[in-house]
């Protein structure tokens, strides 16, 4: 492939990937699911500090997310772990998420949420980590990037 295919190749496929990517991965993270409880948390901050935390927590999540896009097949592979395996596993992830949803349990317990409110810095955990991204938005990224068979691709979507 020259290098203008290529080029013309990921301008055109960009756009259904990322829209697929933001798809699939929207539900499972849930960034308005974590609203109520940013606030809750950061109800004593400033608005600085506020707006810092919520740049910090993204930055957490965006970081996270790639770590395990470029490195998820290499950690599967340790372990020996197929893809299969990961997408069954992901999807009990999901439906404990949904049920969850629907039932209206908390995402996180009061022993999290007492010592979350005593943190000065809740930028990683709780808000990154276990709330957005979890293993439910790990596990889809991973199958997403284990289907991945270049460089060339993973910048497709």
């Amino acid at each position: 492939m020259t290098p203008g295919n290529t080029v013309e190749h990921i301008l055109k496929t960009l756009p259904s990937a990322a829209g697929a990517t933001f798809l699939a991965l929207f539900p499972i993270v849930n960034p308005f699911g974590g609203v109520p409880l940013f606030f809750a948390l950061t109800a004593d901050f400033s608005a600085s500090e506020s707006n810092r935390t919520a740049l910090k927590t993204a930055m957490y999540v965006f970081a996270i997310l790639v770590v395990f896009m470029f490195f998820g097949r290499f950690v599967l592979n340790f372990f020996g772990i197929s893809l299969p395996v990961l997408q069954i596993a992901g999807g009990l992830i999901v439906a404990n998420t949904a049920w969850g949803m629907v039932t209206a349990s908390t995402r996180i317990t009061a022993a999290e949420s007492d010592e979350a409110a005593t943190k000065e810095d809740i930028s990683l955990t709780p808000m990154a980590m276990p709330m957005l991204s979890g293993p439910g938005s790990i596990g889809v990224v991973m199958g997403l990037a284990a289907n991945a068979g270049s460089m060339v691709t993973y910048s497709e979507w």
